[in-house]
C-alpha cells in the first residue's frame, strides 16, 4: 500500500516571504546588469530575462492556454513583462535610477486603486497612508540630488508602474483556469512577453551582442533565477494574498538594491537613507496587516516538479497528450 503524503499548506506569513523574494530578487538587478553584463542594451537584456525563462517554465509544465487564455495570457505577458520591461529600461536611460525608483514606489497606490476598481474593494485610509509613507522612505533611500527631470523619463515609469500594477490586479482578477498552476501561468506571461520584446529589441538595437563568460553567467541568474523563480513566486503570491499585499512587498526591490550597492560595490549609506530603509520596510510589513487573504485557503504551494507530476496524476487526459 502506497501513501502519498500532501505537505501542509503554507501559513500566510511564510507565504508573504516567500512571495518577498521576487522583489528581493529583482533589487539584484542593477548590481548585475552593471558588473556583468554588455552596456547599452537593456532590450536585449529584457528579452534574455523573459524569453528563455519562460521557455523553461512552459516546457515543465507541459500545458497551453485554451480558449480565452490565448488572449488573457498574451494581455498579461505584455501588462508584467513586454511593456513594463522597456519602459521600465527607457526611464532608466532618461534619469537617474534613484528617480525612476521613487516613481516607481508609487506601485502600491495604482494598485490600491485600481483594485477599487476592478475587484470591488474599498480602498482605506490605512492603505493610502502606508502607500504613501512607502514611497517616501523609498525616496530616502534612493534620491539624491539631480538635474532637471526629464519628461520622456517620468512618463515611462509612470507607465511602467501602471502596466505592472494593472497586470497584477487582472492576474488576481482571472485566476487561473482550473487544472492549471502558477508555473503554467507564468510560463505563458513570460513567453508572450519576450516574443513581444524581441522584434522591437532586433529593431532598435541590431543583432544580439558577442558575449563573454561572465554576460553568459549573468543572463543566466537574470533568466533563471531573477525572472523563472522570482515570477513563479509572485504570481504564486497574487493568488492566495490580496493585490494590494503583494504590491506592498515591490519597496523591497530598492531597498535591497540598496543592500547589494553598500554590501557588494562599496556605496556608502548616509543616516538619512538608514532612516529611508526603516521607513519603507515598516510600511510593507504595515501592507501586510489588517487584511485577509482574498480567497478560501488553497492547496499549498508546490514546486516546479511537484507541479508537473500533481497534475499528470490529476489529469490523465493532459499525460495522454503528452
Amino acid at each position: 500500500m502506497t501513501f502519498h503524503h500532501r505537505p501542509a499548506p503554507l501559513s500566510r506569513a511564510a507565504l508573504t516571504a516567500l512571495t518577498a523574494l521576487a522583489p528581493v530578487s529583482w533589487g539584484t538587478t542593477y548590481a548585475v546588469t552593471t558588473q556583468f553584463l554588455p552596456p547599452d542594451r537593456p532590450l536585449f537584456t529584457a528579452v534574455m530575462r523573459a524569453l528563455p525563462a519562460g521557455l523553461l517554465l512552459l516546457a515543465l509544465a507541459r500545458v497551453l492556454p485554451e480558449g480565452a487564455w490565448w488572449a488573457k495570457s498574451a494581455v498579461l505577458g505584455a501588462l508584467n513583462i513586454g511593456a513594463f520591461f522597456p519602459l521600465l529600461f527607457l526611464s532608466a536611460y532618461r534619469m537617474p535610477g534613484g528617480m525612476a525608483a521613487v516613481v516607481g514606489s508609487v506601485g502600491p497606490l495604482f494598485v490600491v486603486g485600481l483594485s477599487a476598481l476592478l475587484l470591488g474593494q474599498r480602498p482605506t485610509v490605512r492603505a493610502l497612508l502606508t502607500g504613501v509613507v512607502a514611497a517616501f522612505g523609498v525616496s530616502l533611500v534612493v534620491l539624491k540630488a539631480a538635474g532637471a527631470l526629464d519628461p520622456v523619463g517620468v512618463l515611462a515609469a509612470l507607465a511602467s508602474t501602471a502596466s505592472m500594477s494593472a497586470g497584477t490586479v487582472l492576474t488576481k482578477k482571472w485566476g487561473r483556469p482550473a487544472g492549471v498552476g502558477p508555473l503554467a501561468l507564468t510560463g505563458w506571461q513570460l513567453t508572450a512577453g519576450g516574443l513581444l520584446i524581441a522584434p522591437l529589441a532586433l529593431l532598435v538595437e541590431g543583432p544580439p551582442p558577442a558575449l563573454d563568460g561572465r554576460a553568459v553567467g549573468g543572463y543566466l541568474y537574470l533568466a533563471l533565477a531573477n525572472t523563472a523563480v522570482a515570477y513563479w513566486l509572485w504570481f504564486s503570491g497574487i493568488g492566495r494574498l490580496t493585490a494590494t499585499q503583494v504590491t506592498f512587498l515591490g519597496p523591497l526591490s530598492p531597498l535591497t538594491a540598496a543592500t547589494v550597492g553598500w554590501a557588494a560595490l562599496g556605496q556608502a549609506l548616509t543616516p538619512v537613507q538608514l532612516a529611508g530603509m526603516a521607513l519603507a520596510f515598516g510600511a510593507t510589513v504595515a501592507g501586510q496587516l489588517g487584511t485577509r487573504p482574498a480567497t478560501a485557503p488553497s492547496r499549498p504551494l508546490r514546486t516546479p516538479a511537484q507541479t508537473v507530476r500533481e497534475r499528470t496524476t490529476d489529469r490523465p487526459d493532459l499525460a495522454l497528450r503528452r
